[in-house]
């Protein structure tokens, strides 16, 4: 619905500021949403791990390199796809602000290939198997991701094309908005998505046998089916240019979606008849020679 003068009667405005001063000390939205998304994330993948027989504390532990090793994937890949952004002719930040994670720019792709491998080599010190920890984190890193999105919202980014629809998002000029002019909110989509791949991820792990990191692939499957398309909604700037790099008319992010997709469901299918004993806690461990390797626990929140 829109007024008499054409503009729209109902929208989603975007923050003013995403930089709040306790101080001196600036404290920034973006970085604040990401800390959020990191602690609800363990605590929850936490819960799940105990109730599947796994030590306490073994999911913080783990988190540690994994959250570092991921931080540092998801601004590399952040870099690597957006170099224009900060180098080259067309570039709009100094080569040095690419380490300023502050101002936006972590990818999940990064962030999920890096962070692996701190979680592996955890897991390894620990003589716990990768595939049990993955599909214990597998929804949690899902409502991650959704809290983690409203940074994005801060920051004035992830935008889709102009709309008329109530929930259309208003972004500043600065931003690549034009006056008067309403976009889509890829970054709520993208948020609500999130949301409901996460509580589909704990209700698939109680109807199904989904182990060895089956769950964790079911996850990875939903989050790219959503995210190709998300993606081609999206016209928020990149870097010195108004567009994102494209190959064959699909955005660079919208062709890591579809690889991965292909590769969950090879994934799902090749390990679908695979049902060995899960080990949620070192085999060493005494509690494992009275449980075979961890067991199954109940657990209230959705463990697989």
């Amino acid at each position: 619905m829109t007024s008499l003068t054409g503009m729209p009667l109902a929208s989603v405005p975007s923050p003013s500021e995403g930089v709040w001063y306790l101080g001196f000390i600036p404290i920034r939205a973006y970085a604040l949403c990401f800390i959020v998304a990191i602690v609800f994330a363990v605590w929850l993948s936490e819960r799940r791990w105990r109730a599947r027989g796994g030590e306490k504390g073994a999911i913080g532990d783990i988190a540690v390199p994994g959250v570092i090793f991921g931080l540092i994937g998801a601004r590399l890949y952040h870099v690597i796809t957006d170099w224009q952004t900060y180098f080259g002719p067309h570039a709009i930040k100094e080569p040095y602000r690419a380490l300023f994670i502050w101002e936006g720019g972590l990818s999940i792709w990064g962030a999920i290939a890096l962070g692996g491998v701190g979680v592996w080599l955890a897991c390894r010190r620990r003589g716990l198997s990768l595939h049990d920890v993955a599909d214990t984190v597998a929804p949690s890193i899902a409502f991650g991701q959704a809290i983690a999105r409203w940074g994005n919202w801060f920051n004035q980014e992830l935008y889709g094309g102009p709309t008329t629809l109530p929930w259309g998002l208003e972004i500043d000029q600065a931003h690549g908005g034009e006056p008067g002019m309403l976009y889509h909110p890829t970054f709520l989509y993208e948020s609500l998505w999130d949301a409901a791949l996460g509580f589909g991820l704990i209700l698939a792990g109680r109807r199904f046998t989904l182990r060895h990191g089956r769950l964790f692939a079911l996850y990875v499957a939903g989050y790219t089916f959503g995210r190709f398309w998300i993606e081609g909604l999206r016209i928020d700037p990149v870097g010195g240019v108004d567009h994102a790099v494209t190959l064959l008319g699909l955005r660079i992010n919208q062709w890591t979606s579809i690889v991965l997709f292909a590769g969950a469901l090879v994934y799902l299918w090749v390990t679908r008849d695979k049902d060995t004993e899960q080990v949620v806690v070192p085999v060493s461990h005494p509690k494992a020679s009275n449980e075979e390797g961890g067991g199954q626990a109940s657990d209230p929140i959705g463990s697989a």
